[in-house]
Formats: structure tokens, sequence, C-alpha cells
């Protein structure tokens, strides 16, 4: 036999089998890191009920899903500050104000209802895209508002110039003179009409188009316009959360889901007046 053959045969280590277990404590146990029991998310969550405030006229909006209440972690924490989006035509049951989006922002859980108060506004991208055509001078103005009640608005406008009922020529350009105007006029209505009123009457004055309406009848000295829309509201500045205001806007809901009234036995009536 060959002398390397012995010393290499000697220098390998034993077979793992052969190991003593306490040498190699990872031995006994399997894989490391190995693969956690998936387990189902949605068994950990709960459904809570959107509501919208009372200036809609369908109060349900829809469902949202939040993790339960574990510990410190509170499920309402969870949903206070979320912004859910949806269409005027939901809201109000009309078809033909879909091209509006509204956003409604969670400012409070009561049992499984999400209370939640306006917090925006914006057209749909079709709608605008639709408004935007050849031969006419597009004009868009904004402008930030303070309301009565403390909240400070930017209101985005647009409108378009409009054809003459005589006018033989093509195109329909305002000269830049008269779209600085225009702008001008466009943003002394909004302060106007928006300073003077609360966001509640401000929203039921953004949906029918007050403001835009006049707009138009405003600027008609200076150049005719059409399609005058208030496409857009932001909220920049809110006051301080009051839960008194936000019931005012949305009523009460404790009588919802409530268990009848239970009538107590006759006998502790007794005790009670012996």
């Amino acid at each position: 036999s060959c002398p390397w053959t012995c010393a290499f045969t000697a220098a390998r280590p034993p077979h793992p089998s052969k190991m003593a277990v306490g040498k190699n404590k990872r031995m006994s146990k399997g894989k490391k890191g190995g693969k956690k029991k998936q387990q189902d998310i949605f068994l950990k969550k709960e459904w809570y009920d959107i509501k919208a405030p009372s200036m809609f006229s369908v109060k349900q909006v829809g469902k949202t899903l939040v993790t339960r209440s574990a510990g410190t972690k509170l499920a309402s924490d969870g949903l206070k500050g979320r912004i859910f989006e949806a269409s005027l035509a939901d809201l109000n049951a009309d078809e033909d104000q879909a091209f509006r989006k509204m956003l409604l922002k969670c400012e409070d859980v009561q049992g499984k209802n999400v209370l939640t108060n306006w917090a925006g506004m914006d057209f749909t991208t079709d709608k605008l895209r639709s408004l935007v055509r050849k031969w006419f001078s597009l004009i868009e103005t904004f402008a930030d508002v303070k309301t009565t009640d403390g909240y400070t608005l930017r209101v985005f406008c647009i409108g378009f110039t409009k054809r003459r009922m005589d006018q033989a020529k093509r195109t329909c350009y305002a000269q830049s003179g008269q779209i600085r105007q225009i702008r001008k006029k466009m943003n002394e209505v909004i302060t106007r009409e928006v300073s003077t009123c609360d966001l509640k009457e401000n929203v039921l004055k953004f949906i029918p188009e007050v403001i835009g309406k006049e707009i138009e009848k405003v600027c008609a000295g200076i150049y005719p316009l059409q399609n005058v829309y208030i496409r857009k509201v932001k909220i920049l500045k809110s006051p301080k959360f009051d839960v008194t205001k936000l019931m005012e806007v949305h009523g009460d809901y404790s009588g919802e889901e409530v268990g009848a009234k239970v009538e107590r036995p006759a006998e502790e009536k007794k005790e009670e007046e012996a």
C-alpha cells in the first residue's frame, strides 16, 4: 500500500452519521430558516361600512378592510386618515354626474361605521380630454380661498372660448390681454363665492356648477365662454378635528343594528319599589 493514501485517509473527517451529536448542534434541528406555515391574512381582517356625509343622497358608499384590534394596535387607528374615492354618480344616484370624482376622508370610527368628511374633488380624465378641442382658447386659473369654518381650499377653474352667433371666422382665439382679464374675473368670482360659505355649502355649490355659470355671465363682455367648470378642489388646511361638527354633517348612526330593548323582569321592579 502507498504511504500517501494512508495519510489522505487519516486526514479525511469521519462520516456525518458517526459524528458526535453534541459537537454539531444544528444536526438535530431542521434546515435553518425553514418555510413558515402560510397563514391566510384575511383571517385577521374585518370589514367596516363607509358612511358619506349628509350633503350626498346615498349614505352607504361601500366597505373597507382593516386589521383587527390586537394589543395596543387599534383598528380605528388604521382607518383614520384613509381617503376613499367615489364617483358623484354613485353618491347622488345620478348617472349624469359620473364625470366628477369625490374624495372622502375618514375622520372617526363609531362601531362598524367609518364616518367620512369631504376631502376634495376632481374630474375624470375622459371628461377633461373631451372638453379640449382645436380652434378654441383654453383658459385655466386657480385661487386659494378660506371658508367661513376655517378650511383653506385651492379651487381650480377651466373654461373655453365660444363661437359668436354671427361669426364667419373658423377660429375663436382670445387675445392674451383678454385671457388675463378673464383669469382676473374668474379669481374674483371664486373668492367671492367660496369665502362667504362653509365647506358643506361650498360642496353643494360645486355640484350644480353655480360658480361656472356665474363666471360665464361675468366674462361675456370680455369674450364669450363655454364649458366653464370648477374642475378640481384641494383642501390645503383644515381646522382642528371636532366630533360635534362631524356629527352635524352625518346625523346619528347609533340606532343602526342595535339589539331590541328588553323589558326587565317584574320581580326586579318590585324589589326596587320596595
